[in-house]
């Protein structure tokens, strides 16, 4: 049976170079579809090119204007091979226009001296934490399994930090579309300080993947361990950083992300 990811991420090229994909019901999202799979799917897309060599080490999403359900295309073009590194640029089209771009960076990973600086927070084990619920408009959240540790937004709060077990529901083994996914599941920070919805939405968006497949595939469909918080809020726009922690104990730094969104401030009462 072939999971909903997978269905969602599924495409072909054209004859013209275009990678033809199509928006899925399950990962609906308040205003079109949710941004992780079309991360999930523009990454599918690279790798599954003829000419792509080496594993993801970055991808970047600018979203130009919201995406229609529907059929939609990505426009990849190979910039340049190196020794050890792929660099890719494309658009994301739609009814003939372009509603967003971005680039993506593939490498050769070898052995080399590692170290991370970086500390995963402490956190109980996924069993001892409650399934979180969302509400059922926002439909892409019933394809992961989230269970908050930190940041519920419950109540207003001067610390935008979320911390969290999340995974793809039905579980799925992990690997780099699916990563990419994972990355943006985060709510907008302005929902955590509020403790309300608010007008929101994501302009740019980063993923730098430190994982190798070999440490994905060993990950398997575990949970992984997510963290983010923002850095400043003001004049209309925001920021999120995020870590992805996977691997033996969750210790393994697998990706961060960073984007910048928009937001306004909610209307008055009346």
């Amino acid at each position: 049976m072939t999971h909903v990811l997978d269905e969602a991420i599924a495409g072909s090229y054209d004859d013209a170079g275009l990678y033809q994909a199509q928006t899925h019901e399950a990962y609906a999202n308040m205003v079109g579809p949710f941004g992780g799979s079309t991360a999930a799917t523009v990454l599918h897309a690279l790798t599954a090119h003829p000419e792509q060599t080496g594993e993801p080490l970055a991808l970047t999403l600018n979203f130009a204007a919201p995406i229609a359900y529907g059929a939609w295309q990505i426009r990849p073009q190979l910039i340049r091979t190196n020794r050890t590194n792929q660099h890719w640029t494309f658009t994301v089209e739609q009814d003939g226009a372009v509603v967003g771009s971005g680039s993506a960076v593939f490498g050769i990973t070898r052995d080399t001296w590692s170290d991370v600086e970086a500390t995963p927070p402490t956190v109980p084990p996924a069993a001892e934490v409650e399934l979180t619920p969302f509400p059922e408009f926002i439909g892409w959240a019933r394809s992961y399994e989230k269970r908050i540790i930190t940041g519920t937004w419950d109540s207003p709060s001067e610390d935008s930090t979320t911390t969290m077990w999340i995974r793809d529901a039905p579980a799925r083994p992990l690997d780099f579309p699916a990563l990419a996914g994972l990355s943006d599941t985060f709510a907008p920070r302005v929902f955590v300080r509020h403790a309300n919805y608010m007008p929101t939405g994501t302009i740019t968006m980063t993923t730098y993947f430190h994982a190798t497949s070999a440490e994905l595939a060993a990950h398997g469909d575990d949970y992984v361990l997510a963290t983010a918080r923002g850095a400043r809020f003001g004049n209309g726009h925001f920021d999120q950083y995020g870590q992805l922690w996977g691997g033996p104990d969750h210790a393994l730094l697998l990706a961060t992300t960073h984007q910048l969104c928009y937001f306004k401030d909610p209307a008055p009462a009346q």
